[in-house]
Formats: structure tokens, sequence, C-alpha cells
């Protein structure tokens, strides 16, 4: 036997072979992981990327007590596809998560579409390392196949064992609604007034019939015509987008519908808190996914008027704030030095959200673009900061370029797990890198898609710092003069 097993580990390719090859990584206890992705965030947003009229200290004590990215790239510059290349370490192409139409997201909950379920996840792969794993916030990789119900998409299909949040993403319907504190406030009365009136006219109509009541028939029409437009109009709440889009789920139920779109954020931190402190043992995988910064900035009372950006600005603060509640609870479980925290966004920030003239999107800096744009760095350019105190140098800043992909093989070195040897990872390892073992990305080469077409490629020689970039395609600004799409509200993939 022990022959045997020296057969084994003096053939190294015999792991490939029989996809038991651990990842090179660290030994010791496994570290819980805490995954913070923003939605819409402009890298040019925050103080530790430069800016000097925003209050983001929460993230600048990120950044100040851990490593921060300056080349760390997005694969796609819409939310559906870069979410799925986050969570699979893959292009989007590879998994069919991109659209060569107009739309390139998944834009309801009713649609048969969703991230294929052959497809391994980092939650998947941390779960078969003994991690307790949780999803919290936005999702937006499908739902459903072919019923309502049926929810093939759910997150619990790719290794997350807890789920609350949206399984969909903002939409400008979500808020503010001005008739939505009206329809609470009647909600509660109105099923119990049409009971009454249903009760009403079959009595008058008993009653007329046994010639016990004289009434008139047209009063017991007009009765019945009631009834039923009160139905109609209740019937037609039901096709709104506000009632099938925004709303929460706990695992597999809903728990608000419609959502009260500016507390959503508060309880969905109440929820993180909550799984820490369940988890708090370990090892834990959370993935935390904010709903803002997305239009339409669902922002609560006491952040109104808080910053100099407007409600973008307000909104942006807010979350700040709601990301120290977080890392204050991973603080005061103890859990601090062995939790790696992670912080993104799924893109750059959207140029052309405006209300009349006033701006509703994120900055992004000195880049040219913004979401939706598959090759200016605007668009895919994002923040990158990770946090592991004793196993990466505090304050460190790195230039090298780098990927959201990057974090899948980067879980897996981390927990010793094992990544898939039947597909291709394009991501890559970041633990030498951030560790200081070498200086030079893994990356040569990194591909920017606009959907299925390939827009830019960026080349970074090995053993140098240049960064070379061709353009195969770059988008057509309108109207003339413009910096951004705002014609067209995104700017298209062809034509």
């Amino acid at each position: 036997m022990m022959k045997l097993r020296s057969l084994f580990t003096s053939l190294p390719w015999l792991c490939v072979l029989l996809n038991t090859c651990p990842s090179q990584g660290v030994t010791g206890e496994k570290p819980n992981v805490v995954l913070i992705m923003v939605d819409d965030l402009g890298i040019g947003d925050l103080g530790c990327y430069g800016n000097d009229t925003m209050r983001t200290p929460h993230v600048d004590r990120l950044a100040r007590e851990g490593v921060r990215l300056t080349q760390h790239i997005s694969a796609a510059s819409m939310c559906t596809p870069s979410r799925s290349a986050f969570l699979t370490g893959r292009y989007p192409i590879r998994s069919g998560m991109v659209s060569n139409r107009t739309v390139r997201v998944i834009r309801s909950l009713g649609v048969s579409a969703g991230l294929p379920t052959n497809e391994t996840t980092f939650a998947a792969l941390l779960k078969n390392q003994g991690y307790s794993t949780g999803l919290i916030g936005k999702w937006h990789q499908g739902l459903d196949c072919q019923s309502q119900s049926d929810h093939c998409h759910h997150p619990y299909n790719y290794g997350f064992d807890y789920f609350y949040g949206m399984p969909y993403t903002l939409v400008e319907s979500c808020w503010p609604d001005p008739s939505r504190n009206t329809e609470l406030a009647i909600s509660s009365r109105l099923w119990l007034c049409v009971q009454l009136v249903i009760l009403a006219a079959l009595t008058f109509t008993l009653g007329k019939l046994s010639r016990w009541i004289a009434v008139s028939w047209s009063l017991i029409l007009s009765m019945i015509l009631f009834v039923f437009l009160l139905g109609y109009f209740w019937l037609s709440s039901y096709t709104s987008q506000l009632y099938w889009d925004c709303l929460l789920v706990r695992d597999h139920k809903i728990t608000e519908q419609p959502m009260k779109a500016e507390r959503a954020g508060y309880i969905m931190v109440r929820e993180a808190v909550s799984f820490l402190e369940r988890h708090h043992q370990g090892p834990f995988l959370l993935l935390f996914c904010f709903l803002h910064v997305h239009i339409p900035l669902p922002t609560a009372d006491a952040f109104l008027g808080v910053s100099k950006h407007g409600l973008y600005g307000d909104n942006l603060q807010e979350m700040d704030t709601m990301l120290g509640k977080i890392l204050d609870a991973i603080d005061n479980l103890g859990l601090k030095n062995n939790t790696l925290v992670y912080f993104t966004s799924d893109h750059g920030g959207h140029l052309e959200s405006r209300r009349g003239h006033i701006q509703l999107g994120g900055w992004n800096g000195i880049y040219k673009g913004g979401k939706g744009m598959g090759g200016w760095e605007g668009g895919i350019r994002v923040p990158g900061i990770i946090r592991w105190p004793g196993k990466l140098p505090a304050g460190k800043v790195i230039d090298e370029p780098t990927s959201l992909m990057d974090i899948f093989p980067t879980l897996a070195a981390v927990s010793g797990g094992t990544l898939p040897q039947d597909r291709v990872i394009d991501g890559r390892n970041l633990l030498p890198l951030l560790q200081g073992d070498v200086q030079h990305s893994e990356h040569e080469f990194l591909f920017h898609y606009c959907g299925p077409y390939l827009h830019a490629a960026r080349w970074h020689p090995k053993d140098s710092k240049a960064v070379w970039k061709v353009h195969y395609v770059t988008p057509v600004f309108q109207p003339p003069g413009a910096q951004a799409c705002y014609v067209t509200t995104y700017c298209r993939c062809s034509g």
C-alpha cells in the first residue's frame, strides 16, 4: 500500500487525469470568505481610488487593511454576464450567458433563461470543502424554466445553502411608487369591503325574489358590476412589473411582494449579520450582493441629501454605511483574522442614467466609457479590494491586470478545493500575486466582450510592466460629441 501511494505521488500527471489535484494554496485552517459586490459602482466613486468629494470611509478602511487592485477587470459590462463569469471563473460566452440582441441581461423572472446548471460555481466548490454557503442580495442569474414554481435556476442549484434577496434586479418601477402607501393602507380592508358588497347583493337578490325587500334590480346589478370592477382592477395589479419583479425571496418563499425598496437593503444587512452569527464557527462563504447603486437608487430618508452628488451620492454613502455594519459584525464576532473579505463591483458606472439633467449613474474616474461598453475601461474596470489579516499585507497596491474571474481559482486555493478539469477556467489564482511571491499577473491576455462580440483585447507581455490594448469595435456615441449613448440608454454591441 505504501509503495502504491508513493507511485501516485510521484506521478503528478495522474491527479490531473483523475481530477483529484488540489489547488496551489495555503496550509492551515480554512478561512471564512465574505464576498461583497456592489451594482453599477464606478471605480472613480471611492475615496481609496482617488475621489475626494464622496465619503466612503468603510471601503477606504478595507483598502487600508488589505490589498487594492488598480487594474481589476470585469468579464462583461452588464450585470447578468458579468456575474456569471464571477461565479464560474469563465468568460460568459463559454456558458452561453451572452446575447446578440439589444437586451443583454435577463429582463424578467418570467423568461426561461439562466446560468446552465452544469456550470460549477465557487459556492459549489466550497460547499464540497465543508463550507456553509449563503447568498444575500441580488441574483440575476434566472429563476424558472418550464413553470412559475420549478425554480430550476435558483441559487440552491449552484451550491448555495441559503438565499435571501432579489432573484431579479432593481427596475425603475421598484421605487418610488406613489400609490404604494395608499395600496398598503387599504389592502387589508379591501377584501372585507368586497365580501360585504357580495353579501349585500345576495341578500337583496334573495329578498327581491322572495318579495321580502322592495329594492330595484338596477341597484343589485350596480353592486354586482362594482364587485366585477374591483376584481378586474385587482387582477390588473398582478400584471404590473412592480408586482412580479420587485420582490424579496427567502429560500423558495416570497416574503415581500412588491417590496418596500428603500428598506430592502437594511433587511439584507440584518440577514447577513444573522448568517454570520449562525455560522461563526465556520468555515462559511457569504456572497453579499448589494442592490445599491443601481437605478432607481432607493434610499432611506435618513440619507437623502447627505452627499454632494445628489441621489446617487446619497445612495452610495448609504451603501458604505451598510458595508460598515457587515465589517463591524465580522469584527465583533472575532472573525476578522480568519476571514477573507473581497469587495468589488459587477462593472462600471451607468453614464446614461439621468433624470432630466440630473446624473443618476456613477463616475468612472479618468476612464472613458461606462456600463454596457465592452471595450472602454470605464465599463469594465472595477474596484478590487481583498483583506485577509496575517496572510495578505495591509495597504499594498497592485497595478497588474486581474479579473473578477480570478476569484473562483483563488477560493479554490484558499479552501484546498479542486478546480474542474473538464472545462476551461479563465481565471487565475491571485494568491501568489497578493502575497508577493510573484510580481506579474498570470494573465498575458484578457478579452473584452460586448455580448458575443469581441470588442477589445488586453496584452500584458510576460516579465513586462507594459499593457497593450487593441480595439476591434468602439461604440458610436449619441448625440454627436457626447461620451455615451444617451439616445439608446446603453451603447449597443453592433450596428
